[in-house]
C-alpha cells in the first residue's frame, strides 16, 4: 500500500476523534456521570497503550517490572516526570545486567 493511503487514513481517524464530540455534546454537559466519564477518558487511553509497551520493551519481565516498580514508587513520591523516566530505565538497566 501506498503510504498516502496511510496518512489519509490517519487524517481521518484523527479528524473524527476531534469532530464526534462537538457533533454529539452540542449544549454544555451537567451530568455528573458524563463528565466525570470523559475525565478519565485520557488517562484511560494512556494506560492503555503504555502499559503493554512497558512490558515488551525489555524483553525481560523482570526488568520491565523493576523498572515499573521504580517509576511507581518515584511518582508517588511526586518526583519531575524526568527523574522518573530516567530512575526506570536506569533501574530497569541495571537490573538487565545481573538478570540473564
Amino acid at each position: 500500500m501506498s503510504i498516502a493511503v496511510y496518512v489519509l487514513v490517519m487524517a481521518v481517524v484523527t479528524y473524527l476523534i476531534r469532530m464526534l464530540p462537538f457533533t454529539f455534546f452540542r449544549k454544555k454537559l451537567t451530568s455528573k456521570f458524563w463528565l466525570s466519564f470523559l475525565h478519565y477518558i485520557p488517562y484511560a487511553v494512556l494506560s492503555a497503550m503504555t502499559i503493554p509497551a512497558i512490558f515488551e520493551a525489555t524483553g525481560s519481565m523482570v526488568t520491565a517490572v523493576v523498572g515499573t516498580a521504580v517509576a511507581l514508587v518515584m511518582a508517588y513520591f511526586e518526583l519531575p516526570l524526568i527523574a522518573v523516566a530516567l530512575g526506570a530505565a536506569a533501574s530497569a538497566f541495571i537490573a538487565g545486567l545481573f538478570i540473564k
